[in-house]
C-alpha cells in the first residue's frame, strides 16, 4: 500500500486503501461511504449496523447486510421496534446475520429509543445531524496516517453519552464515529482520493434537516 494511503484501481481512478481491491467493498467505497443521508431509516440501520460490526471487520457485515435487511424488516423503526420473544428466537437462530444476543436485543431496544428521539425532534436525521462538527474540529489534512488515528472524535463521544442517557445500547464513541463517517456526517476519504470532492459537492448541497 503507498504511504498515501491510496491505491490506483485499473481504471486509473485512485480511491482510500481500505476496500483492498474487493469488489463489493470497492462499490461500497464509492457509491456509498461518505455520501450524506437524511433517511432516518437508512440512519437507524447504519448505526445498527455498526453495533453488529463491533469486534467484527465491516467488510463480514456488508456481506451479510442484505440478510439483515430481511431479517430486520427492512431496519423499519415502528416494525422492529414491534419485535417479541419469537422475533429474538427467530434473530438467534438466523444463520444469515450475526447470531448475538446481546446485539440482536440492542436493535430492538434501540428502535423503542429511536420512536421516542423520533418524537422529540421530529426524525432521527434531525438529532444526528445537529452534532455535525464545524471545519475548526477536522483535521486540516485528511491522510492515511490522520484517518488511522479518527478512532473516535470529542464528537463521538458526545453522541454516545448522548444516546447512552437516552437508553441506546451498543454506540460505544468508536461505533459513534464509524456510523459517522458512514452517514456523511463527516468526509473520510483520503485527500487524493477520487470520491472526495464527489462528497464534498453533495455535502455542501445537502440540506441539513431542522429540528421539528
Amino acid at each position: 500500500m503507498p504511504t498515501s494511503g491510496l491505491t490506483i484501481e485499473p481504471d486509473g481512478k485512485p480511491r482510500c486503501f481500505w476496500h483492498g481491491g474487493k469488489d463489493d467493498y470497492r462499490v461500497y467505497h464509492d457509491e456509498e461511504w461518505g455520501r450524506p443521508v437524511s433517511d432516518d431509516t437508512r440512519l437507524f440501520e447504519k448505526i445498527c449496523l455498526e453495533g453488529f460490526q463491533s469486534g467484527l471487520s465491516w467488510l463480514t457485515i456488508l456481506r451479510k447486510r442484505e440478510s439483515f435487511r430481511a431479517a430486520f424488516a427492512g431496519f423499519d423503526i415502528d416494525a422492529v421496534a414491534g419485535f417479541g420473544d419469537a422475533d429474538v428466537e427467530r434473530l438467534v437462530n438466523d444463520a444469515g446475520i450475526i447470531r448475538h444476543r446481546g446485539k440482536i436485543n440492542s436493535t430492538i431496544n434501540n428502535a423503542r429509543r429511536a420512536q421516542e428521539m423520533r418524537d422529540e425532534f421530529g426524525s432521527l436525521a434531525a438529532y444526528f445531524w445537529a452534532f455535525e462538527p464545524g471545519p475548526d474540529q477536522r483535521p486540516a489534512t485528511l491522510d492515511h496516517d490522520t484517518l488511522m488515528a479518527l478512532a473516535k472524535t470529542e464528537t463521538s463521544t458526545a453522541i454516545s453519552k448522548d444516546l447512552k442517557k437516552r437508553g441506546w445500547s451498543f454506540v460505544g464513541p468508536t461505533t459513534v464515529y464509524a456510523f459517522m463517517q458512514a452517514m456523511g456526517m463527516v468526509n473520510d476519504h483520503i485527500e487524493g482520493c477520487f470520491v472526495r470532492e464527489i462528497c464534498e459537492r453533495e455535502r455542501r448541497a445537502f440540506v441539513r434537516p431542522a429540528r421539528a
